[in-house]
């Protein structure tokens, strides 16, 4: 192998593992470790790394083969060029000619592996209850896209990912610091299950006729491109309900903070009931999709600790 396939292998990594994506995954671990900290007054900053290495590990590992499996079933071959967007055709290192389908599919053993291996390693060092949260995990991350369940072709991709990054990965970071589960971090995880959901749920329109095509049968083929906007705003409503809900349970009116978001929501809504099928105005709405999850996943992470300042 030549110094330029060694840059070309390099590059086309760092493509399927998409770094800036990961904050998909770091925001529940941001948020179950501020409710840990609050819990406990104190902090393992060894084991949170340690848990995130191994969510990142497996978020590769997941991109990878889906890539792998998207590319044969045509579903990113088959995105045409007016439909190309950031927000579509999965990470493009097969159609870029970065990765060879066998690379990814081996930069998708290496890094699952991995992610086990540390997954092993807390659990046996740490709470062995963790075990279950991570063979969870690992189970969503091979089976979203590989045979016999292929979640996101049957339609069941939004709640794996919903599921994925609200409780599991909110919950079982709490787990790893406190040994224990408590309601409210199980409260806390579902708003950003929803919005987690909603972030794929809005980025599946650029690839609707794609999908289509390839027969990758999730929710806003199966419903319609303007049926599934009704589907976006409800999972909107439910993320705030949520907090509300956690606003009551806990007594702590900080939670509503996260509240500050509902603008943004409203207009993304707008827009996609507008521009369902109209891409390029749609992106609109993918972005802001996006910073809701952000802010909300700030705010809440506020939210958790501004009771530390009043005790």
């Amino acid at each position: 192998m030549n110094i330029s396939d060694l840059k070309r292998l390099w590059k086309g990594f760092w493509q399927i593992a998409d770094p800036k994506i990961w904050i998909a995954s770091t925001i529940p671990m941001a948020v179950g470790g501020a409710l840990a900290f609050t819990t406990l007054g104190s902090f393992s900053w060894p084991w949170f790394l340690i848990g995130a290495a191994a969510i990142y590990l497996l978020e590769i590992g997941k991109n990878a083969i889906n890539e792998y499996i998207d590319y044969l079933s045509g579903v990113d071959r088959f995105v045409s060029p007016d439909k190309r967007t950031p927000f579509s055709g999965g990470k493009k290192t097969i159609i870029d000619g970065k990765l060879s389908l066998k690379e990814n599919l081996v930069i998708g053993i290496i890094t699952t592996g991995s992610g086990c291996l540390l997954g092993f390693y807390v659990v046996l060092a740490r709470d062995f209850n963790v075990f279950w949260f991570g063979l969870a995990g690992v189970f969503f991350a091979l089976f979203y896209s590989l045979p016999p369940f292929k979640f996101a072709y049957r339609g069941l991709g939004e709640l794996v990912v919903g599921l994925t990054f609200g409780p599991l990965i909110t919950t079982g970071t709490y787990l790893v610091q406190t040994h224990s589960i408590s309601p409210e971090v199980v409260i806390a995880s579902f708003p950003l299950g929803f919005i987690i959901a909603n972030v794929l749920w809005i980025n599946q329109y650029p690839d609707y006729e794609a999908d289509l095509k390839g027969g990758k049968m999730n929710g806003v083929v199966r419903l319609g491109k303007e049926r599934a906007v009704n589907v976006y705003a409800f999972l909107f409503g439910l993320a705030y309900i949520s907090l509300l809900v956690l606003c009551i349970f806990t007594l702590n009116l900080f939670w509503l903070l996260p509240l500050v978001s509902l603008p943004l929501a409203l207009r993304a809504v707008i827009v996609a009931r507008r521009h369902f099928n109209d891409i390029p105005r749609l992106i609109e709405a993918n972005v802001k999709t996006i910073q809701i999850y952000q802010l909300t996943g700030l705010t809440m992470v506020t939210a958790a600790l501004l009771p530390l300042l009043f005790h």
